[in-house]
């Protein structure tokens, strides 16, 4: 397995996330679905995750493999869940993770919650969130496989969402 790691994105990475993003909306609309339009996940959205410390960069041996925004600042949709949250406390949420073309299929993703997982417990966090598109059939067994556990749906973006919660061991 490569050496895997999470660390602050950086300014001139953002074209190279955008990249992955683009590329990503591509792979999606070839599985069929569409999780991520064309105006979203945003330019704007991943600056500000910079800006804010919550872009995170996963780099494999040290190259920019994949991006996702890892935030403590609640998620607007998640108390509107239909169902139910299995914990009622501080969460970090996983939002606009995307792996680049050359980086998909090769594990990465358990490593690259894992990751999460110590960013979180350092801050006091054990619960991490995320949600998915009810046809990402390759993103809910990745989540499922790593310990997630489907609690209900939300609204993000217009569009029904699977949400999905674990906590940090």
């Amino acid at each position: 397995m490569p050496m895997c790691e999470l660390s602050l994105a950086r300014w001139e990475e953002v074209d190279a996330v955008m990249e992955m993003i683009r590329s990503g909306r591509a792979f999606q609309r070839q599985q069929g679905f569409v999780q991520w339009d064309d105006a979203h996940p945003s330019r704007e959205a991943v600056e500000d995750d910079v800006r804010s410390g919550n872009g995170y960069a996963v780099r494999v041996d040290g190259e920019l493999a994949g991006y996702l925004c890892l935030s403590f600042d609640g998620d607007p949709a998640y108390p509107e869940i239909v169902g139910a949250w299995r914990w009622d406390e501080a969460y970090a949420v996983i939002h606009r993770m995307v792996m680049g073309e050359h980086h998909r299929g090769r594990g990465l993703t358990g490593e690259v919650f894992r990751l999460a997982q110590e960013i979180a417990m350092v801050r006091g966090v054990e619960i991490l969130r995320i949600d998915t598109h009810e046809d990402n059939l390759r993103m809910r067994h990745v989540l499922q496989k790593h310990g997630f556990v489907c609690c209900g749906t939300v609204v993000q973006n217009g569009g029904l969402r699977l949400a999905f919660d674990r906590k940090c061991e």
